[in-house]
């Protein structure tokens, strides 16, 4: 199935179906500010297992990435930051970075992983973050990429829906999608480290 919503005003009732949609274990992709993204409620193990086989096995050897509604859900799920750190992410959020946390308790252990760390995505798109407010759990993220990582298609939703509508449960029509992916800000030793450059103006992240 594929859903049109436009993120000027997310169509309520769309809204719901798909919450309705992640609260019985579907797998949705939806869009964000950077690349499509393929999730599901981060507390429906079944439904991270879904995603894991459609991206393969590799994501299993990683921490895995969620998104919040905004900064006051993610302390929910990550141990306590420096005030460093918390005035970067208030910068740079709502916004095209992934910022990688120490795990609190609450946060599954299919999703932090060995490492008990997790990366935490606030972006600059209002359908996704709609989505996460009216669930009530953050939403797993994990970017949809083609086997060739050329993603002209992965920006197309409706390519996107020709791709993988067997496989996932709705596709959210939010129009053209990037092919730049966000920028991954690690922050688990208490500094902050880019270990990956993508979208977003890094002088955020420093003030």
């Amino acid at each position: 199935m594929i859903i049109k919503i436009y993120p000027e005003n997310p169509n309520p009732r769309a809204v719901q179906q798909v919450v309705d949609c992640l609260q019985s274990g579907g797998v949705i992709i939806y869009p964000t500010d950077t690349i499509y993204g393929i999730g599901c409620d981060i507390y429906n193990a079944k439904a991270i297992e879904r995603i894991v086989q459609i991206q393969g096995d590799h994501k299993k050897k990683a921490s895995m990435s969620f998104i919040c509604h905004d900064l006051s859900q993610l302390s929910n799920f990550t141990t306590p930051i420096n005030n460093t750190i918390f005035k970067a992410m208030r910068r740079a959020l709502p916004g095209p970075f992934t910022f990688i946390l120490n795990a609190s308790n609450v946060v599954p252990k299919i999703i932090h992983g060995s490492k008990k760390t997790v990366g935490i995505r606030v972006p600059d798109n209002n359908i996704i973050r709609e989505i996460v407010r009216v669930n009530g759990n953050p939403i797993l993220s994990s970017s949809v990429k083609d086997d060739d990582d050329v993603i002209e298609y992965t920006t197309d939703p409706e390519l996107i829906h020709e791709a993988y509508g067997d496989l996932v449960d709705i596709v959210i029509d939010g129009g053209y999608g990037d092919n730049v992916p966000s920028t991954v800000v690690d922050c688990t030793s208490g500094e902050i480290e880019v270990i990956r450059e993508g979208k977003g103006d890094l002088d955020l992240l420093f003030g």
